[in-house]
């Protein structure tokens, strides 16, 4: 066999035995989102977060619940149910609001700061170890100049995908 021939023939064998091995590991519990669960948990109820904080954004509840669904059933084959699901998420969204930040030399705000705390409780019924109760908060920071109605819509866009991915991570990826 010629070298060039001989590299081949070991990068497809190389190629083969990885791609079994992650068809092999894919039969287990991790997934390629990075999520560990157990073969034997199959469903999972997420509650609506209601909105407790101080100042309520009329849609930011439906929206950060909407948004936690969607990343759960779509980055893992968990079946959504209503209640007592194998996992079970519930909590409140405690802190909205936006505040003054980069205070430039003439005493003026250069940028907005958008931020949500979330609170969240989590049980595993078929693991009680990995029960959680714990808050999350995200930022985005937004030019002083516009109103925080000019932005709103895709500053709570981009927070509840952070959160949502925060209590992702916290509940199933668990780094």
């Amino acid at each position: 066999m010629r070298p060039s021939q001989n590299k081949r023939f070991r990068f497809l064998i190389s190629a083969i035995l990885i791609a079994g091995f992650l068809g092999w590991t894919g039969c287990g519990i991790y997934s390629f989102t990075g999520a560990s669960i157990s073969p034997d948990v199959k469903t999972i109820s997420i509650k609506y977060f209601p909105n407790n904080a101080l100042l309520v954004q009329p849609t930011l509840s439906n929206t950060f619940t909407e948004t936690l669904r969607d990343k759960f059933t779509n980055q893992t084959n968990l079946k959504l149910v209503s209640s007592g699901g194998d996992l079970n998420i519930e909590g409140e969204i405690t802190g909205y609001g936006a505040e003054p930040v980069a205070i430039q030399g003439d005493q003026q705000a250069a940028l907005q700061r958008l931020k949500i705390t979330i609170s969240v409780r989590f049980t595993n019924k078929k693991d009680e170890k990995q029960n959680f109760e714990t808050s999350f908060s995200r930022y985005e920071d937004f030019d002083a100049s516009k109103r925080l109605s000019e932005v709103e819509e895709g500053l709570i866009g981009t927070i509840t995908d952070a959160l949502a991915q925060d209590v992702f991570n916290k509940a199933v990826v668990n780094w």
